[in-house]
């Protein structure tokens, strides 16, 4: 996943068999139940609750394991807390690992296995993050051909968004992430979204030439998106996916 196409991430996600999916269900299971521990359980009131809610029905999550998760919450004793670790993989490439976890010790351990196993290193805490910005990120499929682009651009521009992107299948919306909501709100009723979120965009990117590099980084994203333990990876790798 690149920190500039995170919409590829959760297309991919989508179409993931059973076993993946419940992979998926898990991680967005976390972030619902600690945005509940920290917020509450009423999506009118708990906008990162609602957010993930809209996510997690994008990811095809079922209605009701949504409403078993919110019900559960912290009930159950299990306590996730969020920690982040940076550091880089092959030929420099810059990578944040976002995770909730229950056990710090356990997936701290399991990232830096990770680093080191294909080629590259953690890093402590700020040694890359200064290289990737946070940035409302609103994505909208198009490739049915619903939607006019030059209108989704001007409606976007006029709700306050910061920068908009096309390849004709997809729009990317940007704004600031303290914008996103004013943006999302202003938009939602004419588009149908497929994530509307805070995310890390990185400032420059990194192309990799050398085969072994490209495989140990294909195989660092994976080994980490595959971890129940982490949440997002962002990266600077200019992928051509």
């Amino acid at each position: 996943m690149s920190g500039h196409s995170k919409w590829k991430n959760i297309m991919h996600k989508k179409e993931k068999t059973d076993a993946q999916r419940a992979k998926v269900f898990t991680k967005v299971g976390k972030e619902i139940s600690i945005a509940v521990r920290e917020g509450g359980a009423d999506p009118t009131s708990n906008t990162k609750l609602r957010d993930l809610i809209a996510k997690a029905k994008s990811l095809n999550v079922p209605n009701d394991n949504i409403k078993r998760i919110i019900d559960k919450a912290g009930a159950d004793g299990v306590v996730y807390e969020e920690y982040t670790y940076e550091g880089y993989g092959p030929a420099g490439v810059a990578v944040i690992v976002t995770t909730a976890t229950d056990k710090k010790t356990r997936t701290a351990g399991n990232v830096r296995h990770y680093f080191d196993k294909f080629g590259g290193n953690m890093g402590a805490q700020g040694c890359v993050s200064f290289m990737f910005s946070d940035k409302g990120l609103i994505v909208i499929n198009n490739e049915d051909g619903d939607y006019d682009e030059d209108k989704v651009m001007e409606d976007a521009l006029e709700a306050g968004a910061a920068d908009f992107i096309s390849d004709g299948d997809l729009f990317e919306i940007y704004t600031e992430p303290e914008d996103l909501d004013a943006v999302k709100s202003a938009l939602e009723g004419k588009y149908t979204f497929d994530s509307a979120e805070v995310t890390k965009v990185p400032s420059s990117y990194v192309t990799l030439e050398n085969e072994d590099d490209i495989k140990n980084m294909e195989n660092l994203i994976e080994s980490l998106e595959d971890d129940d333990d982490v949440q997002d990876v962002y990266h600077n790798w200019e992928t051509n996916d």
